[in-house]
């Protein structure tokens, strides 16, 4: 047994637990959602909310845009760099169901009167080294999926 990782008895690989990834996989998405939230702002967005929390649903970056007439709901996919899927095929019809629900529960609590739009920003890279990154624009219109 090492520290963090245990040999899996029937071949030479390490194994770690479901905690341990599920630990590391939070806090590489927390590393994404930074890197898109820091990304947005050199862009001249205003970042208004991170995490922001709808019951069970959740919204990874709620932004202004930089002429202020648009509230912007984010979705945030990171990926390591030899993951073979595309991080922007995560957002299926549910997950864009339970972001509309949070945004329209947003837009009521908040009073918004500015356009909406919904974004995918894709973070792929490890911390410590210059991640590819790309924003998805429009990404979905949610009266189409709903």
């Amino acid at each position: 047994m090492a520290n963090n990782f245990a040999l899996h008895p029937f071949c030479s690989i390490f194994v770690i637990s479901k905690q341990q990834h599920m630990a590391r996989h939070n806090e590489m998405g927390r590393w994404g959602e930074d890197v898109a939230a820091e990304y947005l702002r050199q862009q001249g967005y205003v970042i208004r909310e991170r995490d922001w929390k709808s019951g069970r649903r959740d919204i990874d970056i709620i932004a202004l845009t930089p002429d202020a007439l648009t509230v912007v709901f984010v979705e945030v996919k990171t990926r390591l760099p030899d993951s073979a899927a595309a991080p922007e095929d995560a957002v299926d019809a549910v997950k864009i169901r339970n972001l509309c629900v949070a945004a329209d529960n947003y837009v009521k609590m908040h009073e918004v009167d500015e356009e909406l739009r919904f974004d995918i920003i894709t973070v792929v890279g490890t911390k410590g080294c210059e991640p590819r990154i790309e924003h998805i624009e429009d990404a979905f219109n949610p009266l189409l999926i709903i």
